[in-house]
């Protein structure tokens, strides 16, 4: 009869611990969200924690002659939210997440939009690549867009 509870014990643990497992998906709009709320805290390691070492940033330049695409380093940008006077609020909310996954790579698509100190600046698209590494999904690529109009 102990065994009997104890096995049913066991497996009400593993069915319930198995319905707090996040999927993939889930896996990878956490690490994105904890991203931005780096941002938005002025948490400089927060936001590096959400790269991998070798991540690569990019702009689409919208001009009237063409598009161009613009480079920064994760650091750059890192060291620019780390310096961000206290009295600035950077806010970039996510309007929604579209996210693929294939094993240990994944694609996130989320348009946005910008507000500086409450007031809107821009919006856009950003584009991740991911990848799962040992110590969990990490960005290894972004590319947005940004406009003023027609969000």
């Amino acid at each position: 009869m102990n065994i009997k509870i104890i096995l049913v014990a066991l497996l009400v643990g593993a069915t319930f611990q198995a319905g707090f497992a996040q999927s993939p998906e889930e896996e990878v709009k956490q690490v994105i969200a904890s991203l931005f709320d780096g941002m938005r805290s002025k948490n400089a390691q927060q936001v590096a924690d959400a790269f991998s070492p070798e991540a690569q940033m990019q702009t689409v330049l919208a001009k009237p002659e063409g598009s161009s695409v613009g480079s920064n380093s994760v650091s750059d940008f890192v060291n620019r939210i780390a310096s961000t006077p206290s009295e600035t609020q950077l806010d970039e909310r996510i309007l929604d997440y579209q996210i693929k996954v294939d094993g240990t790579m994944a694609s996130a698509w989320t348009p946005y939009e910008f507000y500086v100190n409450g007031s809107f600046s821009h919006c856009g698209v950003n584009s991740f690549q991911l990848v799962k590494f040992a110590e969990g999904w990490k960005i290894v690529y972004i590319i947005d867009t940004r406009r003023k109009e027609g969000c």
